[in-house]
C-alpha cells in the first residue's frame, strides 16, 4: 500500500498500558503529535477512550492504526492481563472504520524505538560503550514488567515478543528468601513480575514489615516511593533499595540470556521517577554480580529511559513497515516430489 495516497495521514498512534493508554496521531514520516494521555478506569472499553481521542483532537479521516498494548497477543481477541478491557481487534478496526488496526506488544513497540531515541533521552548507568552489532534488551517495570529486545537482522533489528516478566524470582540472599516465602504463601508462584512492578513495591513494603515483626502497613506504590526517597522511612527506603537490587539481578539475566552487550534498556514508569537515588542504588551492583561473567556484565552499559512517550516511535515504525509497498517475489519451482503447497515449515 502507497504511503502516497491521501489516506495515509494521519495515522494513529498508541501505547496501551495496564492503568493509561497514550494516544497520538503520525501526521507526516516521524511527526508525532497531538499526545494524550486518557486514564484505563475512564473508559468501559478501548473503543470508547479510542473514540473519545479522535473526537478530542478532531481526527476525522484516520485510515491507519497500530497500538502497542501491556498483554500478550495470541489471535484476535485480547483481554488485558492488568485492565478490565477485553476487545476484538477485527470488530474493534470495523467499528472504528479503519483500514489497518495493528497490535503488538508494548515493549515490543518500545524495543522496535530503541535505534531511534535521542541520545539526550537516555541515562547511562555504568559500563562501556556497547557492540553496534549486538542484541540490545530492554525491561522494565511499571504497572507489569515488561521485557523484550532487539536482535541484529539482516543490516536491520528484528524485536522479540515474549513474556519474560513473568519468569520464576530467585533470592540471592536470607532477606529475599524471606521475601519469596512471603509471596509464595499468598501467590504460589513468585514471577519477576510480582515484585517488580507497582504492586510489587507495596508488596515487598508488606514482605518487610512482616519479617520485621511490623505488621503488614498497606501503602500504596507512590507512598513507598515518596517515603523512601525522603528519608523520613527506613523500611520505604529499604524497600526501594532490594527493588532496586532485585531489577539488576533480573536485567543482569536478562543480558547473559541475550548476549546483549549493545547494551540493556530500563523502561517502564517507576525507574524514572527513583532518578537520582536509582544511580546510586544496588542496581549496578548486582547487575554485574554474576561470577564468572562478572567481568563480561562490567562491559555492559545500561541506560534509561528518560523519554516521556518513548514507544510511540516504535509503533509508527511498525505500521509504516506493514504499509510499505513491497517487491513481488518472484515464483520458483516446487521440489521434486511435491507442490509448494503441499510443504509445511
Amino acid at each position: 500500500m502507497s504511503t502516497g495516497l491521501p489516506e495515509a495521514w494521519p495515522r494513529l498512534l498508541a501505547d496501551i498500558g495496564g492503568s493509561n493508554a497514550r494516544f497520538a496521531l503520525e501526521t507526516a514520516p516521524g511527526v508525532i503529535e497531538d499526545i494524550l494521555t486518557l486514564p484505563n478506569d475512564r473508559y468501559p472499553t478501548l473503543e470508547a477512550a479510542l473514540r473519545d481521542y479522535l473526537a478530542q483532537t478532531g481526527a476525522r479521516r484516520v485510515a491507519h492504526a497500530a497500538m502497542g498494548i501491556a498483554n500478550p497477543l495470541n489471535g484476535d481477541w485480547v483481554q488485558m492481563t492488568n485492565c478490565r478491557w477485553g476487545f476484538s481487534i477485527e470488530a474493534t478496526r470495523r467499528a472504528l472504520g479503519l483500514t489497518t488496526l495493528l497490535l503488538l506488544n508494548d515493549f515490543t513497540a518500545l524495543a522496535l524505538a530503541l535505534p531511534r531515541l535521542p541520545r539526550g533521552e537516555l541515562s547511562q548507568i555504568g559500563g562501556g560503550e556497547g557492540r553496534p552489532d549486538a542484541p540490545l534488551a530492554l525491561i522494565g517495570p511499571g504497572t507489569g514488567l515488561g521485557v523484550s529486545a532487539l536482535v541484529p537482522h539482516q543490516g536491520g533489528w528484528r524485536a522479540l515478543s515474549g513474556e519474560g516478566g513473568h519468569t520464576s524470582f530467585a533470592p540471592a540472599n536470607e532477606r529475599e528468601v524471606g521475601i519469596w516465602r512471603y509471596a509464595s504463601a499468598r501467590f504460589g508462584h513468585v514471577s519477576h513480575e510480582r515484585l517488580l512492578s507497582g504492586s510489587g513495591l507495596s508488596l515487598l513494603h508488606q514482605a518487610l514489615c512482616a519479617l520485621d515483626g511490623a505488621g503488614e502497613a498497606e501503602l500504596a506504590p507512590a507512598e513507598v516511593s515518596a517515603r523512601g526517597l525522603s528519608g523520613a522511612d527506613a523500611r520505604c527506603r529499604e524497600t526501594l533499595e532490594i527493588f532496586c537490587g532485585l531489577l539488576g539481578s533480573a536485567a543482569g539475566n536478562l543480558a547473559l540470556t541475550l548476549g546483549a552487550r549493545g547494551g540493556v534498556y530500563i523502561g517502564g514508569g517507576i525507574v524514572p521517577r527513583l532518578s537520582g537515588f536509582f544511580e546510586q542504588s544496588p542496581f549496578r551492583r548486582r547487575f554485574e554480580d554474576k561470577g564468572r561473567m562478572s567481568a563480561y556484565l562490567a562491559d555492559i552499559p545500561v541506560y534509561l529511559i528518560t523519554s516521556a512517550y518513548p514507544a510511540l516511535p516504535g509503533v509508527a515504525a511498525h505500521l509504516a513497515d506493514h504499509l510499505a509497498p513491497r517487491a513481488p517475489v518472484a515464483a520458483s519451482t516446487p521440489p521434486r516430489g511435491g507442490t509448494a503447497g503441499d510443504m509445511h515449515a
